[in-house]
Protein backbone atom coordinates (compact mmCIF):
# COMPACT_ATOMS: atom_id res chain seq x y z
CA UNK A 1 0.00 0.00 0.00
CA UNK A 2 2.52 2.28 0.68
CA UNK A 3 5.33 3.86 -1.70
CA UNK A 4 8.03 6.31 -1.30
CA UNK A 5 9.09 8.84 -3.18
CA UNK A 6 12.08 8.26 -4.31
CA UNK A 7 15.72 9.54 -4.63
CA UNK A 8 16.20 9.59 -8.44
CA UNK A 9 13.42 11.93 -9.29
CA UNK A 10 14.00 14.47 -6.38
CA UNK A 11 17.42 14.37 -5.62
CA UNK A 12 17.63 17.97 -6.76
CA UNK A 13 14.86 19.48 -4.57
CA UNK A 14 15.36 17.37 -1.60
CA UNK A 15 18.78 19.38 -1.86
CA UNK A 16 17.44 22.71 -2.45
CA UNK A 17 15.05 21.98 0.24
CA UNK A 18 17.97 21.40 3.14
CA UNK A 19 19.75 24.17 1.81
CA UNK A 20 17.04 26.50 2.23
CA UNK A 21 16.20 24.58 5.32
CA UNK A 22 17.57 26.40 8.49
CA UNK A 23 19.64 25.01 11.44
CA UNK A 24 18.43 22.36 14.41
CA UNK A 25 18.69 22.64 17.98
CA UNK A 26 17.54 25.27 19.90
CA UNK A 27 18.17 27.41 17.00
CA UNK A 28 15.75 25.72 14.75
CA UNK A 29 13.54 25.99 17.28
CA UNK A 30 13.40 29.56 17.58
CA UNK A 31 13.50 30.02 14.01
CA UNK A 32 10.71 27.93 13.90
CA UNK A 33 8.85 29.67 16.66
CA UNK A 34 5.14 29.74 15.38
CA UNK A 35 5.21 25.83 14.77
CA UNK A 36 7.56 25.16 18.08
CA UNK A 37 4.68 27.02 20.13
CA UNK A 38 1.65 25.11 18.88
CA UNK A 39 3.49 21.83 19.61
CA UNK A 40 4.10 23.05 23.13
CA UNK A 41 0.77 23.66 23.73
CA UNK A 42 -0.37 19.83 21.66
CA UNK A 43 2.19 18.62 24.06
CA UNK A 44 -0.22 19.31 26.84
CA UNK A 45 -1.32 15.54 26.08
CA UNK A 46 2.15 14.86 27.37
CA UNK A 47 1.49 16.66 30.12
CA UNK A 48 -1.85 14.40 31.54
CA UNK A 49 0.16 11.14 30.41
CA UNK A 50 2.59 12.08 33.00
CA UNK A 51 0.16 13.09 35.77
CA UNK A 52 -1.84 9.69 35.46
CA UNK A 53 -0.38 7.06 33.64
CA UNK A 54 2.57 4.64 32.80
CA UNK A 55 4.75 7.27 34.73
CA UNK A 56 2.00 8.20 36.80
CA UNK A 57 2.80 10.86 39.78
CA UNK A 58 -0.41 11.39 40.89
CA UNK A 59 -1.57 7.85 42.02
CA UNK A 60 1.45 6.49 43.13
CA UNK A 61 1.82 9.39 45.51
CA UNK A 62 -2.14 8.68 46.60
CA UNK A 63 -1.39 4.84 46.77
CA UNK A 64 0.96 5.67 49.54
CA UNK A 65 -1.90 8.16 51.29
CA UNK A 66 -3.55 7.16 54.69
CA UNK A 67 -7.32 8.37 53.65
CA UNK A 68 -6.82 6.09 50.22
CA UNK A 69 -6.13 3.16 52.04
CA UNK A 70 -8.61 3.33 54.28
CA UNK A 71 -11.45 4.41 51.56
CA UNK A 72 -10.16 1.64 49.32
CA UNK A 73 -9.08 -0.98 51.78
CA UNK A 74 -10.53 -3.85 50.00
CA UNK A 75 -8.53 -3.12 46.46
CA UNK A 76 -5.31 -2.22 48.06
CA UNK A 77 -4.82 -4.91 50.75
CA UNK A 78 -2.67 -7.30 48.85
CA UNK A 79 0.31 -6.64 46.66
CA UNK A 80 -1.45 -8.28 43.32
CA UNK A 81 -4.77 -6.10 43.79
CA UNK A 82 -2.67 -3.16 44.27
CA UNK A 83 -1.13 -4.13 41.24
CA UNK A 84 -4.36 -4.09 39.24
CA UNK A 85 -5.53 -1.11 40.44
CA UNK A 86 -2.61 0.12 38.78
CA UNK A 87 -2.59 -1.48 35.95
CA UNK A 88 -6.31 -1.12 35.02
CA UNK A 89 -5.22 1.93 33.22
CA UNK A 90 -2.49 0.29 31.24
CA UNK A 91 -5.60 -2.00 29.87
CA UNK A 92 -7.99 1.64 28.73
CA UNK A 93 -4.90 2.83 27.71
CA UNK A 94 -3.84 -0.09 25.40
CA UNK A 95 -7.32 -0.25 23.59
CA UNK A 96 -7.48 3.47 23.47
CA UNK A 97 -4.23 3.39 21.08
CA UNK A 98 -5.56 0.65 18.87
CA UNK A 99 -8.51 2.61 18.10
CA UNK A 100 -7.07 6.17 17.80
CA UNK A 101 -5.34 4.71 14.17
CA UNK A 102 -8.89 4.71 12.84
CA UNK A 103 -9.98 7.51 14.70
CA UNK A 104 -6.69 9.81 13.41
CA UNK A 105 -7.33 8.91 9.95
CA UNK A 106 -10.70 9.68 9.93
CA UNK A 107 -11.48 12.55 12.27
CA UNK A 108 -8.18 14.06 12.01
CA UNK A 109 -5.51 14.31 14.27
CA UNK A 110 -6.48 17.44 15.71
CA UNK A 111 -10.43 16.43 16.58
CA UNK A 112 -8.97 12.86 18.20
CA UNK A 113 -7.13 14.78 20.52
CA UNK A 114 -10.56 16.71 21.24
CA UNK A 115 -12.21 13.28 21.44
CA UNK A 116 -9.45 12.01 23.54
CA UNK A 117 -9.69 14.82 26.00
CA UNK A 118 -13.19 14.43 26.87
CA UNK A 119 -12.76 10.97 27.33
CA UNK A 120 -9.95 11.76 29.83
CA UNK A 121 -12.07 14.06 31.82
CA UNK A 122 -14.53 11.98 32.11
CA UNK A 123 -12.78 8.95 33.53
CA UNK A 124 -10.99 11.91 36.08
CA UNK A 125 -14.14 12.74 37.48
CA UNK A 126 -15.68 9.55 38.57
CA UNK A 127 -11.82 9.00 40.12
CA UNK A 128 -12.22 12.33 42.19
CA UNK A 129 -15.97 10.99 43.09
CA UNK A 130 -15.11 7.67 43.93
CA UNK A 131 -16.30 6.69 46.79
CA UNK A 132 -15.69 2.30 46.41
CA UNK A 133 -12.81 0.59 45.04
CA UNK A 134 -15.52 -0.17 42.08
CA UNK A 135 -15.39 3.79 40.74
CA UNK A 136 -11.61 3.49 40.32
CA UNK A 137 -11.29 0.65 38.84
CA UNK A 138 -13.79 2.07 36.23
CA UNK A 139 -12.83 5.63 35.94
CA UNK A 140 -8.95 4.65 35.24
CA UNK A 141 -10.01 2.75 32.75
CA UNK A 142 -11.96 5.21 31.18
CA UNK A 143 -8.86 7.74 31.78
CA UNK A 144 -6.71 4.82 29.89
CA UNK A 145 -8.80 4.96 27.15
CA UNK A 146 -8.49 9.27 26.72
CA UNK A 147 -4.33 8.96 27.98
CA UNK A 148 -3.36 6.17 25.87
CA UNK A 149 -5.10 7.92 21.97
CA UNK A 150 -3.49 11.30 23.48
CA UNK A 151 -0.54 9.32 23.90
CA UNK A 152 -0.14 8.39 20.02
CA UNK A 153 -2.44 11.43 18.87
CA UNK A 154 -0.45 14.12 19.59
CA UNK A 155 3.38 13.12 18.96
CA UNK A 156 1.59 11.99 15.22
CA UNK A 157 0.35 15.55 15.30
CA UNK A 158 3.46 17.27 15.93
CA UNK A 159 5.71 14.85 13.70
CA UNK A 160 3.31 16.05 10.80
CA UNK A 161 3.17 19.35 11.49
CA UNK A 162 7.36 19.83 12.27
CA UNK A 163 9.52 20.23 9.68
CA UNK A 164 12.35 17.81 9.36
CA UNK A 165 15.15 19.38 11.12
CA UNK A 166 13.22 20.23 14.08
CA UNK A 167 11.20 17.20 14.04
CA UNK A 168 13.01 15.21 16.68
CA UNK A 169 12.87 18.35 18.81
CA UNK A 170 8.92 19.02 18.32
CA UNK A 171 8.18 15.32 19.03
CA UNK A 172 10.24 14.75 21.68
CA UNK A 173 8.34 17.94 23.80
CA UNK A 174 5.71 15.39 24.26
CA UNK A 175 8.45 13.13 26.24
CA UNK A 176 9.84 16.53 28.41
CA UNK A 177 5.86 17.12 29.00
CA UNK A 178 5.50 14.25 30.36
CA UNK A 179 8.76 13.75 32.69
CA UNK A 180 7.13 17.70 33.95
CA UNK A 181 3.90 16.05 34.58
CA UNK A 182 5.44 13.65 36.52
CA UNK A 183 7.61 16.03 38.67
CA UNK A 184 4.26 18.50 39.25
CA UNK A 185 2.38 15.66 40.17
CA UNK A 186 4.83 14.34 42.83
CA UNK A 187 5.09 17.84 44.16
CA UNK A 188 1.38 18.04 44.41
CA UNK A 189 0.84 14.81 46.20
CA UNK A 190 4.05 15.80 48.66
CA UNK A 191 2.01 19.24 49.54
CA UNK A 192 -1.86 17.81 49.57
CA UNK A 193 -0.47 14.92 52.13
CA UNK A 194 -0.97 17.52 55.21
CA UNK A 195 -4.01 17.60 54.61
CA UNK A 196 -5.52 16.77 57.81
CA UNK A 197 -9.55 16.98 59.41
CA UNK A 198 -9.75 16.15 62.74
CA UNK A 199 -6.01 15.43 63.27
CA UNK A 200 -6.23 12.87 60.60
CA UNK A 201 -5.25 13.02 56.64
CA UNK A 202 -8.52 14.11 54.89
CA UNK A 203 -9.81 12.63 51.86
CA UNK A 204 -9.07 15.68 50.12
CA UNK A 205 -5.51 14.68 50.27
CA UNK A 206 -6.34 12.35 47.57
CA UNK A 207 -9.25 13.75 45.58
CA UNK A 208 -7.42 17.15 44.60
CA UNK A 209 -4.18 15.43 43.25
CA UNK A 210 -7.27 13.32 40.80
CA UNK A 211 -9.10 16.35 40.15
CA UNK A 212 -6.56 18.95 39.31
CA UNK A 213 -5.42 16.48 36.03
CA UNK A 214 -8.74 18.79 34.68
CA UNK A 215 -6.86 21.95 34.60
CA UNK A 216 -4.45 21.09 31.43
CA UNK A 217 -7.13 18.70 30.04
CA UNK A 218 -9.53 21.77 29.61
CA UNK A 219 -7.12 23.85 28.22
CA UNK A 220 -5.75 21.49 25.42
CA UNK A 221 -9.36 20.57 24.69
CA UNK A 222 -10.16 24.24 23.97
CA UNK A 223 -7.11 25.36 22.36
CA UNK A 224 -6.69 22.79 20.76
CA UNK A 225 -9.90 23.76 18.17
CA UNK A 226 -7.75 27.24 17.40
CA UNK A 227 -4.64 25.11 16.60
CA UNK A 228 -4.12 23.86 12.36
CA UNK A 229 -4.86 20.80 11.38
CA UNK A 230 -1.86 18.17 10.05
CA UNK A 231 -0.83 19.18 6.48
CA UNK A 232 -0.16 15.65 5.51
CA UNK A 233 -4.02 14.73 6.65
CA UNK A 234 -5.15 17.79 4.52
CA UNK A 235 -3.18 16.73 1.62
CA UNK A 236 -4.81 13.50 2.01
CA UNK A 237 -8.36 14.52 2.30
CA UNK A 238 -7.98 16.72 -0.78
CA UNK A 239 -7.85 19.88 0.80
CA UNK A 240 -4.48 21.42 -0.67
CA UNK A 241 -5.31 24.80 -0.83
CA UNK A 242 -5.40 24.39 3.46
CA UNK A 243 -2.54 22.26 3.27
CA UNK A 244 0.01 24.98 1.56
CA UNK A 245 -1.22 27.77 4.50
CA UNK A 246 -0.87 25.50 7.26
CA UNK A 247 2.85 24.79 5.34
CA UNK A 248 3.22 28.23 4.52
CA UNK A 249 1.98 29.47 8.61
CA UNK A 250 4.70 26.86 9.87
CA UNK A 251 7.32 28.32 7.83
CA UNK A 252 6.38 31.67 8.18
CA UNK A 253 7.21 32.24 4.39
CA UNK A 254 4.60 33.01 1.49
CA UNK A 255 2.82 29.95 -0.01
CA UNK A 256 4.84 30.24 -3.31
CA UNK A 257 8.39 30.23 -1.58
CA UNK A 258 10.61 27.36 -2.73
CA UNK A 259 10.84 25.83 0.63
CA UNK A 260 7.14 25.85 1.35
CA UNK A 261 6.70 24.60 -2.20
CA UNK A 262 9.19 21.84 -2.31
CA UNK A 263 7.85 20.48 1.28
CA UNK A 264 4.09 20.65 -0.03
CA UNK A 265 5.27 18.99 -3.59
CA UNK A 266 6.65 16.09 -1.39
CA UNK A 267 3.84 15.12 0.34
CA UNK A 268 1.43 15.92 -2.62
CA UNK A 269 3.72 13.67 -5.07
CA UNK A 270 3.77 10.74 -1.61
CA UNK A 271 -0.05 11.28 -1.47
CA UNK A 272 -0.60 10.81 -5.63
CA UNK A 273 1.74 7.86 -5.49
CA UNK A 274 -0.10 5.71 -3.15
CA UNK A 275 -3.29 6.75 -4.28
CA UNK A 276 -2.75 4.95 -7.83
CA UNK A 277 -1.10 2.25 -6.17
CA UNK A 278 -4.44 1.66 -4.20
CA UNK A 279 -6.43 2.25 -7.31
CA UNK A 280 -3.74 -0.45 -9.04
CA UNK A 281 -4.36 -2.96 -6.53
CA UNK A 282 -8.07 -2.55 -5.33
CA UNK A 283 -9.70 -1.03 -8.20
CA UNK A 284 -13.39 -2.46 -6.76
CA UNK A 285 -13.06 -0.73 -3.36
CA UNK A 286 -12.98 2.94 -4.99
CA UNK A 287 -16.42 4.06 -4.97
CA UNK A 288 -16.02 5.98 -1.90
CA UNK A 289 -19.13 3.74 -0.39
CA UNK A 290 -18.29 2.71 3.35
CA UNK A 291 -18.44 -0.51 2.46
CA UNK A 292 -15.45 -0.05 0.34
CA UNK A 293 -13.70 2.53 2.69
CA UNK A 294 -13.89 -0.25 5.22
CA UNK A 295 -12.49 -3.27 3.10
CA UNK A 296 -9.74 -0.44 1.96
CA UNK A 297 -9.03 -0.45 5.54
CA UNK A 298 -8.94 -3.34 6.13
CA UNK A 299 -5.91 -4.18 3.27
CA UNK A 300 -3.82 -1.09 4.94
CA UNK A 301 -4.40 -2.81 8.46
CA UNK A 302 -3.19 -6.20 6.74
CA UNK A 303 -0.11 -4.73 4.66
CA UNK A 304 1.16 -3.92 7.78
CA UNK A 305 2.17 -7.50 7.74
CA UNK A 306 1.92 -8.80 4.33
CA UNK A 307 4.53 -6.13 2.91
CA UNK A 308 8.00 -7.06 4.08
CA UNK A 309 9.23 -3.05 4.48
CA UNK A 310 6.05 -2.26 6.49
CA UNK A 311 6.48 -5.70 8.83
CA UNK A 312 10.14 -3.68 9.35
CA UNK A 313 8.97 -0.86 10.58
CA UNK A 314 6.17 -2.59 12.66
CA UNK A 315 9.13 -4.68 14.57
CA UNK A 316 11.05 -1.62 15.05
CA UNK A 317 8.17 0.45 16.36
CA UNK A 318 6.58 -2.58 18.36
CA UNK A 319 10.00 -3.16 19.69
CA UNK A 320 11.23 0.13 20.09
CA UNK A 321 8.35 0.75 22.52
CA UNK A 322 8.49 -2.79 24.00
CA UNK A 323 11.83 -2.39 25.74
CA UNK A 324 10.56 1.14 26.33
CA UNK A 325 7.71 -0.37 28.69
CA UNK A 326 10.21 -3.33 29.73
CA UNK A 327 13.20 -1.19 30.91
CA UNK A 328 10.88 -0.84 34.10
CA UNK A 329 11.04 3.07 34.14
CA UNK A 330 7.08 3.31 34.71
CA UNK A 331 6.88 0.31 37.33
CA UNK A 332 9.72 1.82 39.51
CA UNK A 333 8.15 5.33 39.11
CA UNK A 334 4.58 3.80 40.11
CA UNK A 335 6.34 2.04 42.95
CA UNK A 336 8.35 4.58 44.11
CA UNK A 337 7.60 5.41 47.20
CA UNK A 338 7.66 1.75 47.92
CA UNK A 339 11.16 1.61 46.99
CA UNK A 340 12.76 4.43 48.68
CA UNK A 341 10.95 2.88 52.01
CA UNK A 342 12.91 -0.27 50.82
CA UNK A 343 15.67 1.76 50.87
CA UNK A 344 15.56 3.08 54.31
CA UNK A 345 13.77 6.33 54.05
CA UNK A 346 10.46 5.74 56.45
CA UNK A 347 7.21 7.72 56.23
CA UNK A 348 5.08 8.95 53.50
CA UNK A 349 6.30 12.72 53.43
CA UNK A 350 10.13 11.76 53.19
CA UNK A 351 9.38 8.81 50.37
CA UNK A 352 7.19 11.02 48.24
CA UNK A 353 9.74 13.71 49.00
CA UNK A 354 12.23 11.37 47.28
CA UNK A 355 10.36 10.45 44.66
CA UNK A 356 9.64 14.45 43.94
CA UNK A 357 13.53 14.42 43.58
CA UNK A 358 13.22 11.51 41.21
CA UNK A 359 10.65 14.00 39.15
CA UNK A 360 13.18 16.85 38.98
CA UNK A 361 16.14 14.45 38.03
CA UNK A 362 13.66 13.14 34.80
CA UNK A 363 12.45 16.68 33.55
CA UNK A 364 15.91 18.18 33.83
CA UNK A 365 17.61 15.13 31.68
CA UNK A 366 15.00 15.39 28.87
CA UNK A 367 15.97 18.92 28.57
CA UNK A 368 19.17 17.65 26.32
CA UNK A 369 17.28 15.38 24.18
CA UNK A 370 15.07 17.82 23.42
CA UNK A 371 17.55 20.57 22.38
CA UNK A 372 19.81 18.13 20.35
CA UNK A 373 18.38 14.91 19.19
CA UNK A 374 17.83 16.57 15.87
CA UNK A 375 21.48 16.99 15.89
CA UNK A 376 23.24 13.99 17.80
CA UNK A 377 20.34 11.84 16.25
CA UNK A 378 17.63 9.40 17.57
CA UNK A 379 19.96 6.40 17.95
CA UNK A 380 22.65 7.75 20.47
CA UNK A 381 19.91 8.82 22.58
CA UNK A 382 18.25 6.13 22.87
CA UNK A 383 21.63 3.83 22.74
CA UNK A 384 23.25 5.63 25.96
CA UNK A 385 19.45 6.22 27.79
CA UNK A 386 19.05 2.21 27.37
CA UNK A 387 22.56 1.62 28.25
CA UNK A 388 22.36 4.03 31.15
CA UNK A 389 18.97 2.80 33.02
CA UNK A 390 20.54 -0.68 32.55
CA UNK A 391 24.13 0.17 34.84
CA UNK A 392 22.04 2.10 37.31
CA UNK A 393 19.75 -1.37 37.69
CA UNK A 394 22.65 -3.22 38.24
CA UNK A 395 24.21 -1.21 40.20
CA UNK A 396 20.87 -0.75 42.62
CA UNK A 397 20.75 -4.57 42.39
CA UNK A 398 24.50 -5.01 44.24
CA UNK A 399 23.63 -2.35 46.84
CA UNK A 400 20.48 -4.04 47.34
CA UNK A 401 21.86 -7.24 47.36
CA UNK A 402 24.11 -6.57 50.16
CA UNK A 403 22.61 -3.52 52.17
CA UNK A 404 18.84 -5.07 52.09
CA UNK A 405 18.74 -6.61 55.68
CA UNK A 406 20.63 -3.19 57.19
CA UNK A 407 19.60 -0.24 55.37
CA UNK A 408 18.63 1.75 58.55
CA UNK A 409 22.25 1.18 60.25
CA UNK A 410 23.98 3.99 60.06
CA UNK A 411 27.14 2.14 58.74
CA UNK A 412 24.26 1.01 55.72
CA UNK A 413 22.99 4.95 55.32
CA UNK A 414 25.42 5.76 53.04
CA UNK A 415 24.38 2.71 50.32
CA UNK A 416 20.89 3.15 50.97
CA UNK A 417 21.30 6.65 49.76
CA UNK A 418 23.78 5.81 47.25
CA UNK A 419 20.83 3.47 45.96
CA UNK A 420 18.31 6.55 45.67
CA UNK A 421 20.75 8.56 43.79
CA UNK A 422 20.85 6.07 41.05
CA UNK A 423 17.79 5.29 40.83
CA UNK A 424 17.33 9.53 39.87
CA UNK A 425 20.25 9.18 37.24
CA UNK A 426 18.45 5.97 36.52
CA UNK A 427 15.02 8.12 35.41
CA UNK A 428 17.05 9.83 32.65
CA UNK A 429 15.62 7.00 29.78
CA UNK A 430 15.58 6.70 26.44
CA UNK A 431 12.39 8.61 24.55
CA UNK A 432 10.95 6.21 21.51
CA UNK A 433 7.96 8.37 20.64
CA UNK A 434 10.12 10.33 17.93
CA UNK A 435 10.93 7.07 16.18
CA UNK A 436 7.63 5.57 16.54
CA UNK A 437 5.94 8.73 15.08
CA UNK A 438 7.97 9.09 11.86
CA UNK A 439 8.93 6.06 10.00
CA UNK A 440 5.47 5.40 8.45
CA UNK A 441 4.16 5.90 4.97
CA UNK A 442 1.19 8.22 4.57
CA UNK A 443 -0.95 5.79 4.11
CA UNK A 444 -1.25 3.94 6.96
CA UNK A 445 0.84 6.30 9.18
CA UNK A 446 -2.19 6.40 12.15
CA UNK A 447 -2.31 2.51 11.65
CA UNK A 448 0.87 1.75 11.89
CA UNK A 449 1.72 4.23 14.80
CA UNK A 450 -1.34 2.84 16.42
CA UNK A 451 0.00 -0.94 16.54
CA UNK A 452 3.67 -0.09 17.40
CA UNK A 453 2.40 2.35 20.51
CA UNK A 454 0.49 -0.53 21.30
CA UNK A 455 2.90 -2.14 22.73
CA UNK A 456 3.93 0.35 24.75
CA UNK A 457 0.95 -0.51 27.31
CA UNK A 458 1.72 -3.85 27.59
CA UNK A 459 1.88 -3.87 31.39
CA UNK A 460 4.12 -4.64 33.42
CA UNK A 461 2.92 -2.82 36.38
CA UNK A 462 0.89 -5.69 37.96
CA UNK A 463 3.42 -7.81 38.42
CA UNK A 464 5.99 -5.25 39.65
CA UNK A 465 4.44 -5.91 43.82
CA UNK A 466 5.17 -9.76 44.02
CA UNK A 467 8.79 -9.28 41.59
CA UNK A 468 9.58 -6.97 44.68
CA UNK A 469 8.22 -8.92 47.11
CA UNK A 470 9.29 -12.18 46.05
CA UNK A 471 12.79 -11.65 44.04
CA UNK A 472 14.13 -8.42 45.95
CA UNK A 473 16.89 -7.22 44.31
CA UNK A 474 16.28 -9.19 41.51
CA UNK A 475 13.64 -6.96 40.12
CA UNK A 476 16.22 -4.86 39.38
CA UNK A 477 18.54 -7.41 37.70
CA UNK A 478 15.52 -8.40 35.31
CA UNK A 479 14.74 -5.06 34.51
CA UNK A 480 18.05 -4.13 33.89
CA UNK A 481 18.81 -7.01 31.34
CA UNK A 482 16.14 -5.57 29.10
CA UNK A 483 17.49 -2.02 29.64
CA UNK A 484 20.77 -3.73 27.66
CA UNK A 485 18.87 -5.74 25.06
CA UNK A 486 16.77 -2.75 24.44
CA UNK A 487 19.98 -0.94 23.81
CA UNK A 488 21.49 -3.87 21.53
CA UNK A 489 18.45 -3.71 19.31
CA UNK A 490 18.56 0.11 18.43
CA UNK A 491 22.13 -0.39 18.01
CA UNK A 492 21.88 -3.29 15.66
CA UNK A 493 18.52 -3.47 13.92
CA UNK A 494 17.17 0.33 14.14
CA UNK A 495 18.22 3.23 11.24
CA UNK A 496 18.98 6.58 11.82
CA UNK A 497 16.12 8.84 10.46
CA UNK A 498 17.12 12.51 11.81
CA UNK A 499 16.77 15.37 9.58
CA UNK A 500 15.00 13.25 7.19
CA UNK A 501 11.25 14.24 5.46
CA UNK A 502 8.40 11.81 6.76
CA UNK A 503 8.16 11.70 2.92
CA UNK A 504 11.99 10.30 2.53
CA UNK A 505 11.88 7.61 5.90
CA UNK A 506 10.49 4.87 2.53
CA UNK A 507 14.38 5.13 1.42
CA UNK A 508 15.67 4.53 5.00
CA UNK A 509 13.34 1.20 5.29
CA UNK A 510 14.12 -0.26 1.80
CA UNK A 511 10.31 0.52 0.29
CA UNK A 512 12.29 2.29 -3.36
CA UNK A 513 14.54 -0.98 -3.55
CA UNK A 514 11.82 -3.19 -3.59
CA UNK A 515 9.61 -1.26 -6.60
CA UNK A 516 9.54 -2.17 -10.18
CA UNK A 517 10.35 -0.92 -13.41
CA UNK A 518 6.35 -0.08 -13.85
CA UNK A 519 6.35 1.82 -10.34
CA UNK A 520 9.28 3.47 -10.83
CA UNK A 521 7.80 4.94 -14.51
CA UNK A 522 4.56 5.74 -12.36
CA UNK A 523 6.50 7.91 -10.18
CA UNK A 524 8.64 9.63 -12.25
CA UNK A 525 5.22 10.67 -13.50
CA UNK A 526 4.36 11.92 -10.90
CA UNK A 527 7.00 14.22 -9.90
CA UNK A 528 6.89 15.30 -13.35
CA UNK A 529 3.65 16.47 -13.66
CA UNK A 530 3.51 18.55 -10.11
CA UNK A 531 6.95 20.06 -11.43
CA UNK A 532 9.03 18.16 -8.62
CA UNK A 533 11.27 16.68 -10.82
CA UNK A 534 12.61 20.46 -11.55
CA UNK A 535 12.55 22.96 -8.68
CA UNK A 536 14.22 25.19 -10.99
CA UNK A 537 11.33 26.37 -12.10
CA UNK A 538 9.99 29.61 -11.23
CA UNK A 539 7.24 29.39 -7.95
CA UNK A 540 4.73 30.23 -9.99
CA UNK A 541 4.98 27.89 -12.70
CA UNK A 542 5.56 25.52 -10.54
CA UNK A 543 1.75 26.44 -8.89
CA UNK A 544 0.88 26.50 -12.16
CA UNK A 545 1.28 23.03 -12.61
CA UNK A 546 0.01 21.37 -9.04
CA UNK A 547 -3.36 23.35 -9.80
CA UNK A 548 -3.47 21.27 -12.72
CA UNK A 549 -2.58 18.00 -11.21
CA UNK A 550 -5.59 19.03 -8.66
CA UNK A 551 -8.23 19.96 -11.74
CA UNK A 552 -7.52 16.66 -13.21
Amino acid sequence: MAGGIGATGTSYAATRRKELAGASGWAGLVHNRRVFATSVFASLGGLLYGMCSSASGVFSGVLGMASFDERMASAVDQSGTKGWLVAILELGAWFGVLVTGYLADKLSRKYTILLAVIIFCIGVIVQTAAAAPDSIYGGRFVTGLGVGSLSMAVPLYNAELSPPEVRGSLVALQQLAITFGIMVSFWIDFGTNYIKSGGVQSEAAWRIPLALQLVPAITLGVGILFMPFSPRWLVNKGRDDEALKVLSAARRMPPDSDLVQIEFLEIKAQYLFEKETSEINFPQYQDGSYMSSFKLGLHEYLSLITTRTLLYRVAVGSLTMFFQQWTGVNAILYYAPTIFQSLSLTGTAISLLATGVVGIAMFLATIPAVIWVDQVGRKPVLISGAFLMAACHFIVAVLTGLFHESWANHQAASAGWAACALVWVFAMGPCAWILVAEIWPMSVRGKGMSIASSSNWVSVLSVTPTMLDKLGFGTFVFFGAFSLLGGLFILFFVPETKGLTLEEMDDVFGDSEGLGVADLERQHAIHRKIGLLSMSEKPSEVRESMTKVSEE
